[in-house]
Order: C-alpha cells, then sequence, then structure tokens
C-alpha cells in the first residue's frame, strides 16, 4: 500500500537524494536541458519549477532561498539573470518531459528535460510560413494593366458576345 507516500526516494537516503536533485537543478538551469530518468525528471519537476517561480522577483530573500537548494552561486546568478525574464509572462510549467525511450543496460525508461522557453525548434514552426511562388507567376502578376477603359469595353463586349451565341444556338 502506498499510504502517505509523497516522495518518490529514488532508492536513495534523504541527504544523497537532496544533493542529486540539486545538482540536477543546476545542471538544468546551466544547459537548459538535461538527459535523465522519467521519474527523476519528476521528482526535478517539484524542486526547480518552485524555484523559477521565485526568481520572477529578484529579491535577496528569493536569491536566499534559490542558494538553498542549489548551493551554487553561479546557478542562482544565471536563474535570476538568463531563465527568470524569458519566463516572466508565463503562469506556471516552465519544464517539458519528452521520453525518448528505454536505456540498453536496464532498461530504464528515460527522457528530455528542458526548459520549455528554451527550445528553439517548436518558435521557428510559427515563423516559417511562407509560399513559394515560381518564376513565371511572379511575372504575370507584376505587369499593370494597360488602360482602366480597355478593360472595362473589354467587361461590357462579355456579355453581348455570350448573348449573341445563345441566339445563334
Amino acid at each position: 500500500m502506498r499510504h502517505g507516500k509523497k516522495v518518490n526516494h529514488l532508492g536513495r537516503k534523504a541527504a544523497h537524494r537532496k544533493a542529486m536533485l540539486s545538482n540536477m537543478a543546476c545542471s538544468l538551469i546551466e544547459h537548459k536541458r538535461i538527459n535523465t530518468t522519467v521519474q527523476k525528471a519528476k521528482e526535478l519537476r517539484k524542486v526547480v519549477e518552485p524555484l523559477i517561480t521565485r526568481s520572477k522577483e529578484n529579491s535577496t530573500h528569493n536569491r536566499r532561498v534559490a542558494f538553498s537548494v542549489l548551493r551554487q552561486k553561479e546557478a542562482v546568478t544565471e536563474l535570476f539573470a538568463v531563465v527568470a525574464p524569458k519566463v516572466g509572462d508565463r503562469p506556471g510549467g516552465y519544464t517539458r518531459i519528452i521520453r525518448t525511450g528505454n536505456r540498453l543496460g536496464d532498461n530504464a525508461e528515460m527522457c528530455l528535460m528542458e526548459l520549455v522557453d528554451f527550445n528553439e525548434i517548436y518558435g521557428q514552426d510559427e515563423k516559417k510560413k511562407t509560399t513559394r511562388r515560381s518564376r513565371r507567376t511572379k511575372a504575370t502578376t507584376s505587369e499593370p494593366p494597360a488602360d482602366k477603359a480597355a478593360v472595362v469595353e473589354v467587361a461590357e463586349e462579355a456579355p453581348a458576345l455570350e448573348a449573341k451565341e445563345e441566339s445563334a444556338e
């Protein structure tokens, strides 16, 4: 039974688990994506997302809270200087877990965990919506009409020609 089991212990003691998640959070903030197992990624999400929410407001208290979790000055600086401005308008959901299959050695389920706003692949699809045109269609559309009066005369003659053809039949 799993009564009251809220934490996945990941087969480690508490100190080892806390140190491992701290190091993984620093790596995620530094590299913007990491390769890990799905269970570690789900636990890491519980550590990283509250830190990113705190980093939106740059105060001494929030910096100290982030440092108590991350324990690396460079990671805290990167979090507040680079990550926070990019996710400032997002209300939550700062990380994405993409499953990549099973590991060869022990068949563990692997995934790629990344910060959502730092993925360039998803952002490029929206910008790339141009249509290809051949040279021939471009040449015909670039010619301006010769005279408006001539166009009007042709338009008026067309119904007259159709009427003559119908009466001839």
